[in-house]
């Protein structure tokens, strides 16, 4: 078993809202439905903090059991479930769409599977514990499906179990890297204030006994939280000496399950480093009139210098003029919001695409739930109708040295901040999601490919350029071949890191030099690599498909391809697997 990690993510279903369309069962289709539910049952009880985030009420009052038994039965029961699906459903006898549900639950099967055989979360990632902690109590109490008071009493319940579950994770932690123990003691101060502070607001209306016996289990959750944090910082922290990197064939493995795609790792290798060299050639022919302007001294024709080093030469000296226009770290959110709110109008006054009525709140990450990505969208659990979604954003950590602070503001200056906006708030993940919700099965909005939805802004930015955002202005467009740029070296670190044997070192020195991005977005850049492994791949994994889909789509369409019309095409049917999207659009 190899010790590898992965953390898991406790809202990975509180995003797509359910709707499911009735259809008449044959008798094959039927027994799939009923696999899926028994299917989904299990998952909820081995993981019932993501039951609640989901909308999945049956096990609020019950908190993860990690002990070696309810780990080894889970295990043994997915393998039954997985020759369930796998040898007693046939495939061919359910219908079309049914078949996609099929092959969407056989790989989330192999992924469960593939958790429990490489990645062992909870023998070595203690955020895996840490994620638990910040959700099983606030999710009971701030979903309202229910009473306040019956909230309160599960709420009361877990907290019961707190304890036991930390004992447990005392017990099963071994040797994880470090990377993971740094970021689970990062998170436990603002998990702690939670308890401390916040939880009781969250039961004032509750009826006085109701109340009193949730405040009476808060001082020993607070007892075992705090004597975690110790673990962690302490004992813990001096063993995590364990490997970060996947390893070739269990990375390959996870990409494989998770991006369920057309294109060979070989090729999308060859397309990265041909946009690598294409797009920094890109970038330096539209720096080159500006570099004049900003080094007038300068003879560029007469600089003897190699193409590549006079390349890196003329784009990091404009980057270093423009890198001192950026936001005030603290506008940094509300500029987000506004610039979104800028990004919509011009999307709709252009006709690019269709565009939900609703846009999602803008909110600072809290404190417990930051450390492993920088922005999240949260909107309803997938048993719940309807509801409003928010994007979330780490806001920048007060114990930077404000060089640090500096450089991340330059790294998103006024002129990356909109291609920033629209790859990772709006229309970022939510739209391409809130699109692919409106005819989707419950299994496509369980487990959504996340290439298409990542890959899906990539391909807007590009428009939003071709279209005259900004007014042409030269200084957006190498923003944006620069943010193109990311996407494909994104891919390439995520594959040099967990396959190979890059360096961190080498890896800073690969953005800074040949991605023009500052130290603190490398060190950031890395940071998220080594703790989701797979997430910086899908970007440009999707875009790669996308542009495929396009391609036949277009030969399909002839002079009647549009643009906005592909977009929504694209989505029309969930975010399903694209290896099974795209020959269905080229029909």
């Amino acid at each position: 078993m190899r010790k590898t990690i992965i953390p898991l993510l406790l809202a990975a279903f509180v995003l797509m809202p359910l709707g499911v369309p009735g259809r008449t069962q044959s008798k094959d289709d039927a027994q799939f439905a009923k696999t899926l539910d028994s299917y989904l049952d299990a998952y909820w009880k081995f993981y019932p903090t993501a039951a609640t985030l989901a909308g999945y009420s049956k096990y609020n009052d019950k908190l993860e059991d990690l002990s070696g038994k309810s780990i080894e039965k889970r295990s043994d029961d997915l393998d039954a479930l997985n020759q369930e699906v796998v040898a007693k459903i046939n495939r061919g006898n359910l219908s079309p769409e049914n078949q996609i549900d099929h092959e969407i639950l056989v790989e989330a099967l192999e992924y469960e599977l593939f958790r429990h055989e490489n990645l062992v979360p909870w023998d070595y990632n203690p955020v895996f514990y840490t994620d638990i902690l910040a959700h099983c109590v606030s999710a009971v109490l701030r979903k309202n499906s229910m009473p306040l008071d019956a909230r309160v009493k599960n709420a009361a319940e877990r907290l019961k179990q707190i304890p036991a579950l930390i004992k447990q994770g005392k017990d099963n932690l071994k040797t994880p890297a470090e990377l993971f123990t740094q970021a689970a003691i990062s998170q436990m101060p603002g998990i702690l204030d939670f308890f401390k502070s916040q939880a009781a607001e969250l039961v004032s209306g509750a009826s006085a006994d109701a109340k009193s016996k949730f405040l009476a289990e808060i001082p020993k959750a607070v007892a075992a939280l705090e004597d975690f944090h110790g673990f962690l910082k302490g004992e813990l922290l001096a063993r995590s000496t364990g490997n970060f990197r996947l390893g070739d064939q269990a990375h390959a493995r996870l990409l494989r399950i998770t991006t369920h795609g057309t294109l060979i790792t070989d090729e999308l290798v060859a397309r990265a480093r041909a946009d690598y060299n294409n797009l920094r050639r890109e970038m330096a022919l539209v720096c080159i009139p500006f570099y004049k302007v900003m080094y007038p001294e300068v003879n560029i024709e007469q600089m003897n210098r190699p193409e590549e080093e006079l390349r890196n030469i003329i784009i990091k000296g404009v980057f270093d003029k423009i890198k001192f226009e950026h936001p005030d770290k603290s506008e940094f959110i509300s500029l987000a919001r506004q610039t979104a709110e800028g990004i919509r109008a011009f999307i709709r006054k252009k006709g690019l695409v269709d565009l939900p009525e609703e846009m999602p709140a803008f909110a600072p990450l809290p404190p417990e739930k930051q450390g492993l990505t920088w922005t999240r969208l949260e909107g309803p659990g997938v048993y719940e109708n309807g509801g409003s979604s928010t994007v979330y954003i780490t806001p920048i950590p007060q114990d930077w040295p404000q060089d640090r602070v500096n450089s991340f503001l330059e790294e998103y200056n006024d002129y990356v901040f909109p291609f920033w906006v629209v790859r990772s708030l709006y229309p970022g993940m939510f739209v391409p999601t809130k699109l692919a919700w409106d005819n989707a099965t419950r299994v496509r909005r369980l487990y959504p490919n996340k290439p298409l939805l990542m890959g899906w802004p990539v391909y807007i930015e590009e428009m939003l350029i071709t279209n005259g955002y900004g007014n042409y202005d030269l200084r957006l467009r190498l923003s944006q071949l620069q943010m193109h740029l990311k996407a494909a070296m994104d891919f390439l670190l995520e594959l040099n890191i967990h396959q190979g044997g890059m360096t961190k070192e080498q890896a800073i020195n690969y953005m800074t030099r040949g991605g023009f991005q500052t130290e603190a977005e490398a060190e950031r850049k890395w940071d998220r690599i080594i703790l989701n492994p797979g997430d910086a791949a899908y970007a440009y994994i999707g875009y790669q498909e996308i542009l495929d889909i396009e391609k036949d789509y277009r030969t399909l369409k002839g002079s009647d391809f549009r643009q906005g019309e592909f977009l929504k095409k694209l989505l029309s049917e969930g975010a399903i697997p694209i290896r099974i999207l795209k020959p269905r659009l080229a029909q």
